[in-house]
């Protein structure tokens, strides 16, 4: 099985039947790593899909491969790909890296001033964001939107962050500015949009 054995697209109504077994792989996951996770809903994922701001993957034969999201913050100045999740048949393959990747170009393209970020404790995740052109960052350059601080407050980790007035955690904070950046990555052809 190689990576060209799926479809990476950009999320819909057509996908939301699966909102609930992603949740599930996300909560599971979480709790195989012993790290935190901001838990969502099933219908807050299927709301994301229903907005075009997910991306989702598909082996060629229609199981479910894995999925992330997009989610604004401080009035659309601030951008994180959250909740990304591999299915646990399909991990190793190169599916974190081809879904991150879209959902990158996913959020430049609809929010092409906004500075994106996360926050992990994924190393997987670190090397892939650093290869977009991501760099760490202290938790002060992150957003200060409320409502994003309160989504850590499900996280297990949640009472260290606290203890440290939100300095930091056990997450790497990652930033890329595309005030001060240039995209690695095509972002036009990432997302179909120069096709004739």
């Amino acid at each position: 099985m190689t990576i060209d054995d799926f479809d990476v697209l950009i999320a819909d109504e057509r996908h939301t039947s699966f909102a609930q077994a992603i949740c599930d792989e996300m909560a599971q996951s979480a709790k195989a790593r012993g790290t935190g996770i901001a838990r969502r809903t099933a219908e807050y994922v299927a709301g994301k899909m229903r907005d075009g701001k997910a991306v989702i993957a598909f082996h060629k034969d229609g199981r479910w491969a894995g999925f992330s999201y997009i989610e604004t913050w401080g009035h659309g100045d601030y951008v994180a790909n959250s909740g990304l999740i591999i299915n646990p048949e399909f991990r190793r393959l190169g599916l974190a890296k081809a879904i991150k990747t879209k959902t990158f170009a996913l959020s430049l393209h609809r929010y092409p001033t906004a500075k994106l970020f996360g926050l992990t404790t994924g190393l997987a995740v670190m090397k892939i964001n650093s290869e977009l052109g991501y760099v760490p960052v202290p938790f002060s350059e992150l957003t200060d939107d409320e409502s994003f601080w309160r989504g850590c407050e499900s996280c297990v980790n949640y009472p260290i962050l606290e203890s440290k007035q939100r300095k930091n955690c056990l997450c790497t904070g990652m930033i890329f500015d595309p005030a001060k950046q240039k995209p690695r990555i095509d972002i036009e052809a990432e997302l179909g949009l120069n096709k004739k």
